[in-house]
């Protein structure tokens, strides 16, 4: 409160208090002026760029600051949220004059990839530059980096920004992983000094288990752009498809001892690429090096990162049309310092500067391109829609499971892929099941998708039934076909057939009713889940392990029988119609015990299962937390069944009584094998327990006495010279050992509960060259016999040796079973066939 005198005696105070009044009036216009200027990422932290790392609230909050100060240049659009509710968003950043008519802009592109009809036709169409940060969330230093590339778009007296966004968007999602981002800077910030350590020892430079790379279920984001199995990617390749820009950056950190790595990209290449996509790659490879060259930053080109696996954040983006690529600085495990191996300390400031440079470098040299980046883009999507160099003109999808082709369906509608009907059935197609060209057999239901269409090339990509290797020596996965992933006889017809993309409604499932029971068909993941909820909601099943008929339909093993007999204390009859509503599975009613042919429900050879199963995982630390991850995230986001994680590091003391299943998942495993871990496991099988052993842990297991053994590989080259060989030729040499990601037919015995609900086969992805002798006392379900390779890179040495073995199977001990998975059936969520035969193992094998 101001309080002025009259009196002369007071004026000297009110002269003084008026001077007070300016100054304090002065004070406030300054600091609010302050509040409303743009500000620099050091202004608005209070700290250096590169002094600490930056929760993602915080970079967050400097995009929204900077929206707030500049709206004729910026716009923030939040996207979605993670699993731990961290806000996702992405920054689209153009001149005033461009920012006016965003929409149109958008709009124009998406009619420009023919995915809108109605969008303006602009003459002037700016390049769009979609640049991604931290998808890997212990990759830390681009989060900091899109901040100070930000700030430099926007700031007045950056004339050449200003220059660039006359025809260029720029949009930027600061941090694609808040979860695994926020997990490993509070882990570090936790363990840092007031100085950093660069020695590489000390406790700040060793991430404990999980670490912050994947996200809240400890998956790998920059796998599963096209899979879209995590909510992060599900909202953000939504997103993403609204723009379809014309360059995408997928922003990363590699070792600490490794330089910067930048397009152009390795070999092999998919055969899709076009000319221009490499060419302008080799650009910006070439504008970037100019300005590493001159600050004297080392950096590699054409090695390690090629562009095949089409999940990945510079594959995905090239196969839509844009030019993607994956820019990797060295920096994991670096923390704010670290000594590297030539003697040089590498900084935060080190890291996110040679981020920001690559950024400016993108966005200029796609500036001064834009023409050339419009004309291509175009051509690009115009030889998609006339299925240009497609050898396979039309692919046919056919099964008698409506659910199976549903959810191909909306995998394929997700990455905006049409697909519908045909009415001409009278063609001939490459049978990816008999690896032949025969005529088409109709199995009851169809998919069609033709080669005629906007996103022509990612679904060429993702269906073909053979991958094109031009080099061998690749980053991932060779195979990946959807037919095989998913279980579902297809045919590559070389022909245009017309399809019929108008919307089809599912069948109706109608409500089945009876005093006595239902019959419920188990013939897909459905079925399983299905299974799973009437188990929670204290529904006793049964099931049928022989094929049956009820008034003239045959109902097949694994069909699930509920009774009003032992379920009079739930509403039986409406716990499993809702349960068939829900999953789309159609029920049957059914009146008596008494069959047509086969067993009787009263039959010994009717299994029951009584309760729930309590099911555990072995998880935390020794464990690969991408193996234990994905059946986390089954059990909890696709299954919605209860699940106890228990720490590896506590099994010896983990209580087991309770429990009916202990999965082990693939890990790295110390104490599996001792002798007190040992007895423990098998007085827990022995006791009724099951116990589900997953790749390298089953090959642990084979190593003592459970009742199954690795087989030996006996194609060693014993000759004189073996030994003698080039170095230069070491990596080429490792290749006929190596086998990153293959399909190989397994033929299965499906009269066993585990491979119930499949055909006599099932496509499985063969990462390793692990298979095992064919068990004397035990059930051989899943076997690899000759000839069992169908696509993917094998090296020959693998190859030799992936005969003649199993691969899926169970033992008996005692009153419980073990069930051995050499592969995984749940590999990255996207192989669907898969998760069927692992919830045989959780429910079925072994009853």
């Amino acid at each position: 409160m101001w309080v002025f005198f009259s009196l002369p005696t007071f004026t000297p105070y009110l002269f003084l208090m008026k001077r007070l009044s300016l100054s304090l009036l002065f004070a406030f216009i300054s600091y609010v002026l302050f509040a409303q200027a743009l500000q620099s990422p050091d202004q608005f932290l209070g700290y250096s760029l590169g002094a600490k790392y930056s929760r993602h609230h915080r970079v967050v909050e400097y995009f929204k600051s900077v929206a707030a100060v500049k709206p004729e240049m910026v716009k923030v659009e939040k996207y979605g949220q993670t699993n731990e509710g961290r806000e996702l968003m992405i920054s689209i950043i153009a001149s005033p004059e461009n920012l006016k008519r965003i929409e149109a802009i958008r709009q124009n592109n998406l009619q420009m990839a023919g995915l809108s009809k109605n969008g303006p036709s602009l003459a002037d169409a700016p390049a769009i530059v979609w640049l991604s940060y931290n998808v890997h969330g212990n990759e830390t230093s681009s989060s900091e980096a899109a901040m100070k590339t930000l700030f430099a778009l926007v700031d007045p007296s950056n004339t050449a920004t200003k220059e660039w966004l006359k025809n260029t968007v720029v949009i930027m999602d600061p941090c694609i992983n808040p979860d695994g981002r926020d997990r490993y800077v509070n882990w570090f910030n936790s363990m840092v000094g007031t100085n950093p350590n660069a020695d590489p020892q000390s406790r700040e430079h060793v991430e404990p288990w999980p670490g912050g790379r994947s996200n809240h279920y400890n998956f790998d984001l920059n796998r599963d752009w096209a899979w879209q199995t995590q909510v992060e990617s599900q909202q953000r390749i939504k997103k993403y498809n609204e723009w379809m820009p014309q360059v995408h950056v997928d922003y990363h950190e590699q070792g600490f001892n490794e330089p910067y790595y930048f397009a152009p990209a390795a070999e092999p290449f998919h055969e899709v690429i076009t000319p221009w996509q490499h060419d302008f790659q080799v650009m910006i490879g070439r504008n970037n090096a100019s300005y590493f060259d001159k600050n004297g930053w080392l950096y590699f080109t054409k090695e390690r990162f090629d562009l095949l696996y089409p999940s990945y954040g510079d594959t995905y983006p090239i196969y839509k049309g844009a030019i993607g690529m994956t820019f990797e600085q060295g920096g994991i495990r670096s923390g704010l310092a670290i000594l590297n191996k030539n003697g040089d300390t590498l900084t935060l400031l080190d890291r996110l500067n040679h981020h920001y440079t690559t950024g400016i470098s993108t966005i200029e040299t796609s500036s001064k391109n834009q023409q050339r980046l419009i004309k291509e883009y175009k051509q690009f999507f115009e030889d998609s829609k006339s299925a240009k160099s497609s050898e396979y003109k039309t692919y046919v999808l056919t099964s008698k499971d409506e659910n199976k082709l549903m959810s191909l369906k909306k995998l394929l509608s997700d990455n905006g892929i049409e697909s519908g009907t045909i009415s001409n059935k009278g063609f001939k197609g490459f049978n990816y099941f008999s690896g032949k060209e025969e005529s088409f057999v109709d199995e009851g239901l169809h998919l069609a998708v033709s080669a005629y269409q906007t996103n022509s090339v990612l679904a060429r990509v993702l269906l073909e039934p053979k991958t094109k290797l031009v080099d061998s020596n690749t980053y991932d996965i060779t195979a990946w076909a959807l037919p095989y992933a998913y279980g579902i006889k297809a045919y590559a017809v070389k022909e245009k057939l017309e399809v019929n993309t108008e919307a089809k409604l599912p069948s109706v499932i109608v409500a089945a009713n009876s005093n006595y029971g239902l019959l419920i068909p188990y013939t897909s993941l459905s079925s399983a889940k299905l299974m799973a909820q009437l188990l929670k909601q204290g529904v006793k099943l049964r099931y049928a392990t022989a094929p049956f008929q009820y008034k003239g339909k045959e109902y097949g093993r694994g069909t699930l029988i509920v009774l009003k007999t032992s379920n009079t204390a739930v509403n039986w009859n409406a716990l499993a119609n809702e349960a068939c509503q829900k999953f789309h599975v159609q029920a049957d009613a059914v009146e008596t015990g008494f069959m047509d042919k086969g067993m009787d429900f009263g039959s010994p050879d009717i299994r029951v299962i009584n309760a729930a199963p309590k099911v555990a995982l072995v998880s935390g630390e020794q464990t690969s937390s991408l193996g234990a991850g994905e059946i986390w995230h089954f059990f909890d986001q696709q299954l919605d069944y209860p699940l106890t994680l228990v720490n590896a590091n506590d099994l010896g003391r983990f209580n087991l009584k309770n429990y009916q299943v202990l999965i082990i998942p693939d890990g790295f495993y110390r104490n599996l094998t001792d002798k007190p871990t040992t007895d423990k496991l098998k007085d827990f099988v022995r006791s009724g327990g099951k116990l589900i052993a997953l790749e390298s842990a089953a090959e642990q297991l084979a190593g003592t006495d459970w009742g199954f053994k690795l087989k030996e590989d006996k194609s060693e080259d014993k000759s004189e010279y073996a030994a003698l060989k080039k170095f230069a030729d070491q990596e080429r040499n490792a290749l006929t050992g190596s086998i990153p990601g293959a399909i190989y037919k397994v033929d299965l015995d499906n009269t066993h509960p585990l491979a119930f609900g499949f055909p006599d086969f099932y496509y499985t992805l063969k990462q390793d060259a692990n298979i095992f002798e064919f068990m004397k006392d035990g059930w051989n379900v899943g076997v690899l016999k000759k000839d069992a390779y169908v696509t993917g890179f094998s090296g020959v040495k693998v190859k030799a040796k992936l005969k003649d073995g199993l691969l899926f199977g169970t033992v008996g001990m005692g009153s419980g079973s073990v069930v051995l998975l050499a592969d995984n059936p749940m590999f990255r969520q996207f192989w669907e066939n898969g998760k069927l035969l692992f919830c045989n193992a959780v429910f079925l094998a072994g009853q």
